[in-house]
């Protein structure tokens, strides 16, 4: 049993009948009255995300968790194969358990976090960035544009990023996993 002192993003705790990852958290001192942790609670089985509002003091139930390298293979339907770096061993998990899964391209390592009670996957952590490259947009005109204009991209895995209309077919991009959006060119 762990209390709203030890929260912190990453933390995997159980939570009305199932197990949430902390993806926010925010410490709460007003002037008058307790103090308070507001949390954005992710389930790792369904991906719906909650808020939720912590007492100071409150006993949260903790889930110990193993993090592990695995690389992505392959998807075929709704699975996709991952091989663990360090012993081979495969596992493969359904579309829900991933955050971006249009983001993810093959021989891409992620960090996946395994329930030590059951051995479980819980959740794929993608990197914070991706390097991708495109292959398709509209060329960009310029002069018809105010100021920061971006246009449609889709890029190898598949995913549809808005990028800046200098970005043409064959470019490489790099793209945040969080969001989902493009962050920058990538020159060779």
């Amino acid at each position: 049993m762990a209390n709203t002192s030890d929260i912190r993003n990453g933390l995997c705790i159980r939570y009305n009948h199932d197990i949430y990852k902390i993806v926010e958290f925010l410490h709460v001192k007003p002037g008058k009255g307790p103090a308070f942790v507001r949390t954005k609670l992710k389930s790792v089985t369904t991906g719906k995300v909650i808020e939720n509002t912590f007492s100071a003091g409150h006993k949260i139930d903790d889930v110990r968790v193993e993090t592990h390298k695995y690389q992505f293979l392959y998807q075929d339907g709704e699975f996709y194969h991952f091989m663990n770096v360090e012993d081979y061993t495969q596992i493969r998990l359904v579309e829900s358990a991933l955050d971006q899964p249009k983001l993810l391209k093959e021989g891409e390592v992620v960090t996946i976090i395994i329930n030590t009670e059951d051995n479980m996957p819980l959740s794929v952590e993608m990197p914070a960035s991706v390097v991708l490259e495109v292959t398709h947009t509209e060329p960009g005109v310029k002069g018809n544009t105010a100021t920061n204009a971006t246009k449609p991209a889709t890029v190898e895995t598949g995913a549809e990023v808005n990028v800046p209309l200098f970005i043409n077919e064959g470019d490489k991009i790099r793209v945040e996993t969080d969001k989902g959006t493009y962050k920058e060119r990538i020159k060779e």
